[in-house]
């Protein structure tokens, strides 16, 4: 294994480090990653679980087994999170890449220890657990394990990654007694578009494979479409044609999410832009020139689309009732909350 630290040519500020950025500039590295200028760092968490403080996001706590994801997906808001470690060039989140090495026995340690067990635990907010860097760690599986080792527990998974039909023996087992659910993102049916936004990840037809085998594990599988950019993915047909694969692959339901742009991810997103549809450029400086969000009378129009969709292809009774998949153990009765089926914008 080869060892040194984090390059630290994006590194602005000469004052010492302390906190996450003095963790992440002390932690050696690991190894290369697949694709040149990829870089492999093991980091010495802290803790594993993090608390979520806004209350504004259907979760309380989150779970992210990497720092940084190597899919490199264009419109990304998680890019700011290096910036934690004094890394300011957007384009390290995709290209060093932090492994939490730690994090299962913490994991372990934080959910014997905690009193409020059953609050919702969400694995995959801020970086995918099953980008290519699981491969070579294997950290989200062992989480897996850990979370396998309890019951009654709340807890979801969002990625976009195939790799995680790897895990199917442990997700079953952890279905089996707790509430558990997994969200595969696919923001579009287009190959060439989806290779444009997410260089990395693996195409949709694969994720809809991967879907409809989650399914058919008898999984409570759910289809995340987000985020919703406008100009580019946001055409009713579009949305419908995801709707209908969601359907097709025994999705439970399907979740949309606004385009969320934040000065990091701007930075990376208006060149982006620039580069491939110059004709919204304009657009977007308009919609954006004073908040990271968009217009509340957009999302109003797509909450209504959205709401139509899952009506029209029956991805709507999560909002009413769930299968034992979704739920808990057999034996007690649990409605499923509103807040996974129903078009919202935690970032708002």
């Amino acid at each position: 294994m080869r060892y040194g630290t984090p390059r630290t040519e994006s590194r602005r500020s000469t004052a010492p480090l302390v906190g996450i950025a003095k963790l992440a500039a002390e932690s050696p590295k690991a190894r290369e990653g697949l694709y040149s200028g990829i870089e492999y760092f093991a980091l010495a968490a802290r803790s594993a679980l993090n608390r979520e403080a806004s209350g504004r996001l259907p979760f309380a706590w989150t779970l992210n087994p990497y720092r940084g994801c190597e899919f490199g997906c264009k419109y990304c808001y998680a890019r700011y999170t290096h910036e934690f470690m004094e890394l300011r060039d957007g384009r390290d989140f995709e290209r060093k890449i932090f492994a939490k090495i730690s994090a299962p026995e913490l994991l372990r340690t934080e959910l014997r220890s905690a009193r409020d067990r059953g609050q919702p635990i969400a694995l995959g907010t801020a970086t995918d657990p099953y980008q290519p860097a699981e491969k070579y760690f294997g950290i989200t599986r062992r989480l897996l394990e850990v979370f396998a080792e309890f019951d009654n527990l709340e807890f979801s998974i969002t990625t976009k990654g195939t790799l995680i039909l790897r895990d199917l023996d442990l997700l079953r087992a952890i279905a089996r007694r707790n509430r558990f659910s997994v969200h595969m993102t696919i923001t579009t049916l287009d190959e060439r578009l989806a290779r444009l936004l997410e260089p990395k990840a693996p195409p949709p037809a694969k994720r809809l494979e991967t879907l409809r085998q989650l399914a058919e594990a008898g999984l409570c599988a759910r289809l995340n479409a987000a985020p919703i950019i406008p100009g580019i993915n946001d055409s009713p047909a579009a949305l419908e044609a995801l709707a209908k694969a969601a359907a097709a692959s025994g999705a439970q339901s399907i979740f949309a999410n606004l385009l969320f742009l934040m000065p990091s991810a701007r930075a990376e997103f208006m060149p982006f832009l620039e580069k491939e549809f110059p004709q919204l450029v304009s657009r977007y400086r308009r919609l954006y020139a004073h908040s990271a969000y968009l217009p509340r009378e957009y999302k109003k129009e797509l909450a209504k689309l959205m709401e139509g969709l899952r009506v029209r292809y029956g991805l709507a009774g999560s909002m009413h009732s769930a299968p034992d998949a979704c739920g808990r153990p057999a034996g007690g009765h649990l409605t499923v909350e509103p807040r996974f089926s129903q078009f919202s914008l935690p970032f708002a």
